[in-house]
């Protein structure tokens, strides 16, 4: 009987192990994981809640950064007084000349008087009965401007068409296309000279091969001209306030300082049309806007990064944040450091018509600021540029921030580092977690087997010690039906 008990219970635990619960009726899956949670759910929570912060701070320190780099981005033009004092050209009649000036440039009207554009050399040959008509070989040497190119014609390119082809595909050409001209009278080979000016003349020289290369000989020196010159290569003569000048191009830079003139006909009759050389307050007016934009733009951002909700108790990411609140004492005390000048100066943004609204970004009376520009254009880029304009100081103390290796990039290095601790710690605590798990489902395994066991017990015993029972019948009817009784002698 003892050994029978033995067996049951054995093969009854091997099945319990692996039917977790079975024996108890627990769910011991579902109680282990309860327990797991409750017991790493204070440690969990704050590390949650540290990698929530810390993501949210490095958020909004790129959102600072961008900021940063837009009000940097239209610094450049302010901090440099000749960019912002800009300036324009106007010819009384542009189909005469056009004009474009830089800010070097000073205001002022010229009278321009064109005699005779720039051209360049143009030769032609005679007429040949067509394209593929045969010259002759040898070599063709060709003088633009002091610079030669000699070019060998043979067999295979003699005609008119074969000797273009090989002009301009040579490697060392000295400046002239060649191109062929067909009329009823047949074809000619036209070279062009591809710059103006008197010093670009163009000569050609023929020596060797059969000798009729001779028609395409341009050599005046030495009286030897097969060629035509249908242009002649020429500088152009203005004048400018009545006073006489040459250029070689069309583009005329060095006449007047800073001023680009474009030649296009002569004027008639000899008659000047004027040049006028003013300010241009346009692209001053729209770079301090957009300076404006951009500087409310920064200005929003903080706020809205250190701002507070009472209603819902809402604080920004970096509310109180000492590396803020430094900028903005250091961006205040730039722009009330120029707020205070000599009166009629235009040495402060409120005399520029650029003042602060209750909102604490900056309002700009475009009138005020116009009449600035147009005023006294130099007072105003000396207020913005130079080495103590307004700009220039603000382009030093963003760069502390957001320079490569500056404050913003070590704050964000430790906010990574810290979130790479953070990552380092939830792993552990997982790991602890899971052995902790597992050390639980063993207990509560070995409970569920005990108690299965002594369950099986219970049934043994009462099917033995009580008659009454369906179990203790079923035995001995058993043991009838197999003859296992014994009976009286």
């Amino acid at each position: 009987m003892g050994s029978a008990i033995s067996s049951t219970a054995t093969n009854s635990g091997n099945s319990l192990i692996s039917s977790t619960g079975i024996g108890s009726g627990l769910d011991i899956t579902s109680i282990v994981s309860s327990l797991t949670t409750a017991a790493g759910l204070a440690q969990n929570t704050q590390l949650s809640d540290r990698q929530t912060a810390l993501t949210a701070q490095v958020s909004a320190y790129g959102t600072f950064k961008a900021a940063l780099s837009t009000l940097q981005a239209t610094l450049t033009t302010l901090e440099t007084p000749k960019s912002l004092a800009g300036r324009t050209a106007a010819l009384g009649d542009d189909t005469i000349a056009t004009a474009s000036a830089t800010s070097s440039a000073v205001p002022a009207q010229y009278s321009l008087t064109i005699q005779n554009l720039a051209t360049a050399a143009s030769l032609s040959s005679q007429a040949f009965a067509s394209s593929g008509t045969a010259i002759g070989t040898g070599a063709l040497t060709i003088t633009v401007g002091g610079n030669s190119a000699t070019i060998n014609i043979d067999a295979t390119d003699n005609t008119v068409e074969g000797i273009a082809a090989a002009i301009n595909g040579a490697a060392n050409n000295p400046g002239v296309t060649a191109s062929i001209l067909t009329t009823t009278d047949g074809a000619r080979l036209v070279l062009s000279g591809t710059a103006t000016g008197a010093a670009n003349a163009i000569t050609v020289t023929q020596a060797g091969g059969d000798g009729g290369l001779s028609a395409l000989v341009y050599d005046p020196a030495n009286a030897t001209t097969t060629l035509t010159q249908t242009q002649t290569a020429a500088d152009a003569n203005f004048a400018i306030n009545g006073f006489a000048a040459t250029s070689a191009s069309n583009q005329v830079t060095a006449a007047i300082s800073g001023v680009t003139v474009n030649l296009l006909k002569p004027t008639v009759a000899g008659t000047p049309t004027t040049l006028t050389i003013s300010s241009d307050t346009s692209g001053a007016q729209t770079s301090i806007g957009t300076f404006v934009t951009a500087l409310n733009g920064l200005i929003t951002s903080i706020q809205s990064l250190t701002s507070y909700d009472p209603t819902t108790q809402t604080a920004g990411p970096l509310l109180g944040n000492a590396t803020l609140q430094s900028f903005q004492n250091q961006l205040n005390k730039i722009l009330d450091q120029v707020t205070a000048g000599n009166a009629g100066a235009m040495t402060s943004l409120a005399s520029l018509g650029i003042t602060a609204n209750t909102q604490g970004t900056y309002s700009t009376n475009s009138t005020t600021l116009g009449n600035a520009l147009t005023g006294n254009l130099a007072n105003v880029t000396g207020f913005f540029g130079g080495a103590n304009g307004i700009a220039t100081q603000l382009g030093t103390l963003i760069s502390q921030y957001t320079q490569s290796g500056g404050l913003l990039d070590s704050i964000n290095q430790g906010l990574q580092s810290s979130l790479k601790d953070i990552a380092t710690q939830q792993t552990a605590l997982n790991a602890r977690l899971a052995i902790y798990s597992a050390t639980l489902t063993q207990q509560y395994n070995a409970m569920d087997t005990a108690v299965a066991l002594l369950k099986q017990t219970q049934t043994y015993l009462t099917a033995t010690f009580n008659p009454n029972s369906s179990t203790q019948s079923s035995s001995v009817n058993s043991s009838l039906g197999s003859g296992n009784l014994s009976t009286g002698g």
